[in-house]
């Protein structure tokens, strides 16, 4: 399950509520900002560009500290990127989800020989729960935020989500919620609390297990491309990577047949809306 492709659910589909929580002081007059960065593409799946009137909010939402490039790296590649085309100040904010005594965690900074570029950093596990409970935004992270009691706060976050008038909006917060969840709580403490049919019928949390459907898909099929035929170009991991679920089985099916990266490079030529 991808918990950070669900945060970035969160700040996409409540982008207002993450700039009044990250940029306090702020205009959040915001939109999402929908943009490939100069040069080449950065690949990384859970990064939500927030543009207000006067700069712009790059959240990024990580899981584990381990990544590669290194998270203070990409801030700074992102920032340069960011700088270079949009010309207008920009806060950045990498947000821990799951608690980790990694250096990583407490890392604000990048520094080398003669460059130092600085970021925010917030630790979920040391946030005030009060703050995410009185927000049905935010309230999915709230099972992840400081607290002398666990199991009293997710049983408050699911009193919370009981009291939000829209069902849909119910659904999805409690799907959402659910996820999160599972990285603190053991799955049947979690169904205590959280009735399990509301959580199945959010449209995100069906579209999210789909997505980590198709990403699980998309690295299988890379890794069988790659242990075959060596490194693949980026070209061709781009055109792999915009298939559909059924594409990507049929094309699992189909490289056993291949030969060499140009029967790669014909059966991508043969699938509709693939370039």
């Amino acid at each position: 399950m991808s918990y950070d492709n669900t945060a970035k659910y969160l700040a996409e589909l409540y982008p207002a509520e993450f700039a009044k929580w990250l940029l306090p002081d702020k205009n959040t007059e915001v939109t999402v900002l929908k943009t490939e960065l100069s040069i080449e593409p950065i690949r990384a799946d859970y990064v939500t560009f927030l543009q207000t009137s006067s700069r712009i909010l790059h959240i990024e939402f990580q899981t584990l500290p381990k990544s590669n490039p290194p998270i203070p790296l990409r801030v700074l590649d992102y920032y340069v990127r960011l700088k270079r085309q949009y010309n207008t100040p920009v806060t950045q904010v990498v947000i821990f989800l799951q608690q980790s005594s990694d250096p990583i965690a407490f890392t604000e900074e990048y520094t080398d020989e003669f460059t130092s570029h600085r970021y925010q950093v917030i630790r979920l596990w040391e946030q005030d729960s009060a703050f995410f409970l009185n927000n049905p935004a935010l309230l999915p992270l709230a099972p992840l935020t400081r607290t002398d009691s666990p199991a009293a706060l997710l049983s408050q976050v699911a009193q919370n989500i009981a009291k939000i008038p829209d069902r849909d909006e119910r659904q999805n917060i409690a799907g959402c919620t659910e996820i999160f969840a599972g990285l603190r709580f053991e799955k049947d403490l979690i169904r205590q609390f959280l009735r399990e049919d509301i959580m199945q019928e959010s449209v995100i949390y069906q579209d999210i297990l789909q997505k980590g459907n198709k990403q699980g898909e998309e690295r299988l099929i890379l890794r069988q491309l790659n242990r075959r035929f060596g490194e693949i170009d980026s070209s061709n991991i781009e055109r792999v990577r915009v298939l559909s679920v059924e594409q990507l089985e049929t094309l699992g099916e189909a490289l056993l047949d291949f030969s060499s990266v140009d029967d790669l490079r014909v059966w991508l030529d043969q699938q509709p809306n693939n370039y």
